[in-house]
């Protein structure tokens, strides 16, 4: 990548200049790109230290260096400044070159690794809430990262599809059923059909009994019970697929690994753990106890994976569920994207798959955890009366106020065109006030601030790029893959160059540390040096030389690609109109 590749090269010639001037070897500089544009665009250091080692004024050393280095390739000035830090400002026509050479979707040079990537898991049981969403796009916005880095990506979306629940909700079905109602009909309201059959649960027991016998039958393998299970499980399941496809979220049928597909394998993963004795037997539960996770007392982590009834839980699943991953799918990395109380829970799965060779040394698991989103009264985001906010009803309310700012910013478009626009600026702005978050931290939720077309938001990305679009229309000429020799001549098209050039190592980052707020700050910094430069550089005025007004037509198509890749991979689109 091109931050690091010139980081190298300066690093490479500072030291043989260093040698050259009778410094030993360990005294090799440290460069890095500068924080601040004052002290150029990379700054070394070292030479304090290598002048304590040879007895010299700092700065008299520095002055050697420089004097030693060839560095008239790179650099139109290289400074010394305070007690002996090299200050280096590249060279415009070099950083024009590299532009000019620069493909913002070229992959990566590293080795081609699996990623398995566990995240979205909705509970099938209830319909999809604010509480799925981080998970959802979060783990959406790493798997488009890895894809557009070269890596092969498996999608698991580890539905909750099997349980006691279940037993309720399949001897509710039944009794609506047997009424003559269709599944469809009568789970057209899942959190009402949840509460329903949670009342009865509670209140009648008969029903309690009933639902129960039914989860014994349908743990083994009774017929009658599957064929309800599966009629609530696929109303379901479409339903979460109707939530994806509204959020542009990449998800599909065919990357649903959900719980009840690991059941034929839990016996024998019991039976296997209890052989080589990482199961013992403990008050009539098989356990595992995991003594690298111990608490403060010294006491062993207890991990249960079958219940004193004879019962199997999360954890056993998802021993399975890493076992198929690592040897089946053949992960090099396995990441899941899990909300934060789970972090016990996966330090124990992880812990106890290594142990029971389930997962060899060399695959990487990693547990990414998120924040809560938090409603303005600071508490998790709720409906005024109290409810779980369905992501359904999220959806159509971001939707309908983004439609009535594009009425108003644009009062020339036909309803057709505003709702087209809104869809993608609603839901832009709900993924990318949620992505440019930390991962970790918790975030207040604000129509507000999240719909804003000023500041660190989706809708100033979208409009950064429709201003881009404007140019092209306004020039007659087709933006898409328009290049021409780069120039740069002033500070704001250097900025604007280094800022692309930086893409690729962004994502090479994201995709490191499962952070997508790194790619929208990239972004954010990337539009906010486009307007500058927009606004200090002239490209359509009849008084721009032609190989200028060719240049910034160019800048403006690679910033306008490197805009629309970006958002590509947070899950946003992009529109010519707002």
């Amino acid at each position: 990548d091109f931050f690091m590749s010139i980081k190298s090269i300066f690093e490479q010639r500072l030291s043989t200049a260093m040698v050259g001037v009778g410094l030993p070897t360990e005294t090799s500089p440290s460069v890095r790109p500068s924080v601040r544009p004052e002290f150029g665009d990379y700054q070394a250091n070292g030479v304090m230290r290598a002048a304590k080692v040879a007895g010299e004024n700092p700065r008299n050393l520095a002055k050697k260096i420089l004097a030693a280095a060839d560095l008239s390739d790179l650099v139109d000035l290289a400074e010394i400044a305070g007690p002996g830090f090299i200050n280096l400002h590249l060279k415009k026509v070099f950083i024009a070159k590299q532009l000019s050479e620069n493909d913002s979707k070229r992959t990566s040079t590293r080795v081609p690794k699996t990623v398995v990537i566990d995240y979205s898991g909705p509970n099938l049981a209830k319909e999809m809430h604010v509480g799925h969403l981080r998970s959802t796009i979060i783990g959406d916005c790493i798997a488009r990262v890895h894809e557009h880095l070269g890596n092969k990506v498996v999608r698991q979306n580890h539905m909750g599809d099997w349980g006691t629940q279940f037993g309720m909700l399949i001897a509710e079905l039944e009794y609506h059923m047997t009424s003559g109602e269709t599944a469809e009909l009568v789970l057209n309201d899942l959190e009402k059909f949840y509460q329903r059959a949670k009342t009865r649960f509670d209140s009648e027991s008969a029903f309690a009994d009933q639902a129960r016998k039914y989860v014994v039958r349908l743990q083994s393998g009774d017929q009658h019970c599957l064929r309800l299970w599966q009629h609530f499980i696929d109303v379901s399941i479409q339903h979460n697929l109707n939530i994806y496809h509204r959020l542009n979220v990449s998800l599909k049928k065919e990357h649903i690994k959900a719980e009840s597909s690991y059941n034929h394998q839990l016996e024998e993963l019991v039976s296997r753990l209890s052989r080589s004795g990482i199961a013992v037997d403990d008050q009539g539960a098989k356990v595992i106890f995991l003594h690298e996770i111990s608490d403060r007392n010294g006491r062993a982590s207890v991990m249960i994976i079958r219940k004193s009834d004879g019962g199997y839980l999360y954890a056993t699943t998802d021993l399975a569920a890493l076992e198929h991953r690592a040897k089946i799918l053949k992960a090099n990395r396995i990441l899941y994207f899990i909300d934060a109380r789970q972090a016990l829970h996966m330090k124990q799965v992880f812990s106890a798959g290594r142990l029971a060779g389930l997962v060899s040394d060399e695959v990487t698991l990693e547990h990414h955890p998120f924040g809560t989103m938090m409603g303005n009264d600071g508490k998790p985001f709720k409906t005024r009366t109290g409810g779980t906010v369905k992501l359904e009803n999220l959806i159509d309310e971001s939707i309908q106020r983004a439609a009535d700012l594009v009425a108003i910013k644009n009062s020339t478009l036909h309803d057709n065109e505003i709702l087209e626009i809104a869809k993608k600026v609603g839901i832009g702005a709900i993924k990318y006030a949620d992505l440019s978050k930390h991962r970790s931290t918790d975030y207040v939720f604000n129509w507000d601030a999240m719909l804003s077309l000023n500041g660190n938001t989706g809708p100033y990305l979208q409009y950064a790029y429709t201003r881009i679009c404007s140019i092209f229309k306004r020039a007659k000429v087709e933006m898409t893959q328009y290049s021409s020799k780069v120039i740069v001549n002033n500070d704001e098209e250097k900025k604007l160059c280094l800022k692309i050039l930086q893409f690729n190592e962004v994502l090479e980052q994201v995709a490191e540390d499962s952070l997508p707020h790194l790619l929208c700050g990239y972004l954010y910094e990337l539009a906010s040096a486009f307007m500058c430069f927009y606004e200090k550089c002239p490209i359509l005025k009849s008084t721009v030389a032609v190989e200028t007004y060719q240049s910034r037509l160019t800048l403006c198509s690679k910033t306008g690609e490197t805009i629309f890749t970006g958002l590509k991979l947070l899950g946003i689109e992009v529109t010519e109109k707002m």
